[in-house]
């Protein structure tokens, strides 16, 4: 028996489920209002380039089993890299090394005494307990004044929680978030050969292979349950399925099916997230002639954005034509002015920043300019947010629901969007294999 399932949205979660539904027999359909598959982790190409360039950067860690897993499970691993790029931080109007051991001893933003001590402490102790569930019940501040200390915490982490989620949300942000990016997370960065694009259409490519139907530019617009099935409407048609799978952002999900019931849309309409906006410049020179890549900016320091990242500092700019390529972004409340910009004047806004990085730039060393955004980028974790979580498995028998704000505790991207879409694959499959059992017939995968 072979079920019809229709997956909303090619990202790396939707097209990870796929791979798995195809492979236990299933007529799959994907659907995407985009171009071209990848999701947030889609690139592009300016003429003269060899590579594609994500639209929002993005990293493999070398603990990210579950995305690399996959990679080797396709046989694409011998394309997977691990350049070394240098970050800094940002103190008293320079940038000083911090992505080592040795880099952290140095740093002179913690002094030489005892909140150095702290601050290795504390991070030994994040990396090493598996106990989030205790650290969820409180409040990044609360919990790193008392154990870190307010120096080490105003001069190291309140930065980035503030720069992740905004004067609204930063002080509420629970600790098991931050435990997560400890936890995980290696100091080497990881990328495809070619850019996270040409793997997402490799995948795709192989997913077609196996049967797999990707509909393109196709939005969806209503899934609507009708006796047992679930009828999808997209580009003023309509298809039915025995099983559909969604991946979008919250409010989306929402939208899509307002059959669901009450307290499950209103747990969907509660969960909270920042955006993201990312200006791309094309440069025909350097900007940092220390060869710097992430630049780690706190807000107290009056820059109009958040980070600074000099791509062609990680991968060589022949892959671009020659061409310099930075990144310019903030996380931000969905309502930001950044939002409605252009390209040219977020440049405008960005400039003076740009130049207290390096004061010899000026405009007419852009060759090119881009911005991307997006308003679900970055969910927000409140104290005691597991219990907040929709389960994947909707109210709705044969509707399941897997997002980056179910990931949790651990931070979006594209290694636990794998995960949690091969989750959901498990569980449709025992679904499938629960009600063929109920109704008597044999369904074997």
């Amino acid at each position: 028996m072979s079920r019809k399932v229709a997956i909303i949205g090619a990202g790396y979660g939707g097209m990870a489920a796929a791979y798995d539904l195809a492979r236990a027999g299933n007529q799959v359909t994907i659907f995407d209002s985009a171009s071209q598959p990848g999701g947030l982790a889609a690139g592009f190409k300016a003429p003269g380039w060899d590579w594609s360039l994500e639209t929002f950067y993005h990293h493999w860690f070398t603990s990210d089993r579950h995305i690399l897993g996959l990679i080797d499970e396709l046989g694409f691993s011998e394309d997977v890299l691990f350049p070394r790029p240098y970050t800094v931080m940002y103190f008293q109007g320079k940038f000083f090394p911090f992505d080592s051991i040795p880099a952290a001893l140095l740093y002179p933003g913690l002094g030489w005494g005892i909140d150095k001590v702290r601050f290795g402490l504390v991070g030994l102790y994040l990396r090493l307990t598996k106990n989030w569930k205790s650290l969820e019940g409180v409040t990044v501040d609360t919990w790193m004044r008392r154990w870190a200390g307010t120096r080490v915490y105003e001069e190291m982490w309140q930065p980035m929680v503030q720069g992740k989620f905004g004067d609204t949300y930063s002080t509420q942000v629970n600790m098991a978030w931050l435990w997560a990016r400890f936890h995980v997370r290696s100091t080497r960065l990881g990328t495809f050969r070619g850019g996270f694009q040409r793997f997402s259409d490799l995948f795709a490519e192989k997913l077609r292979e196996m049967g797999v139907a990707i509909l393109l530019s196709s939005p969806v617009s209503a899934i609507t349950p009708v006796k047992g099935k679930f009828e999808v409407n997209v580009n003023g048609g309509s298809q039915v399925f025995d099983q559909v799978l969604s991946t979008t952002s919250p409010g989306l999900m929402a939208k899509m099916v307002p059959a669901l019931p009450r307290e499950y849309l209103q747990g969907l309409l509660a969960l909270k997230s920042m955006g993201a906006v990312v200006l791309t410049l094309s440069l025909d020179r350097p900007l940092s002639p220390q060869g710097y890549y992430w630049y780690n900016i706190p807000k107290k320091a009056g820059f109009p954005f958040l980070s600074l990242v000099e791509h062609t500092n990680f991968l060589p700019a022949e892959n671009y034509g020659g061409d310099r390529l930075i990144y310019i972004g903030d996380y931000l409340e969905p309502g930001h002015e950044y939002f409605s910009l252009d390209a040219d004047s977020l440049l405008d806004r960005f400039t003076p920043g740009i130049k207290r990085i390096n004061p010899q730039f000026d405009k007419t060393w852009v060759k090119g300019s881009w911005v991307h955004s997006t308003r679900y980028a970055q969910p927000v974790p409140f104290v005691n947010h597991s219990r907040n979580i929709p389960p994947i498995a909707s109210p709705l028998t044969g509707l399941f629901y897997a997002s980056m704000s179910q990931v949790y505790p651990w931070d979006r991207g594209t290694n636990f969007a794998v995960e949690i879409g091969r989750r959901a694959a498990r569980m449709m499959i025992q679904n499938q294999n629960t009600r063929d059992s109920e109704s008597g017939s044999i369904h074997i995968v």
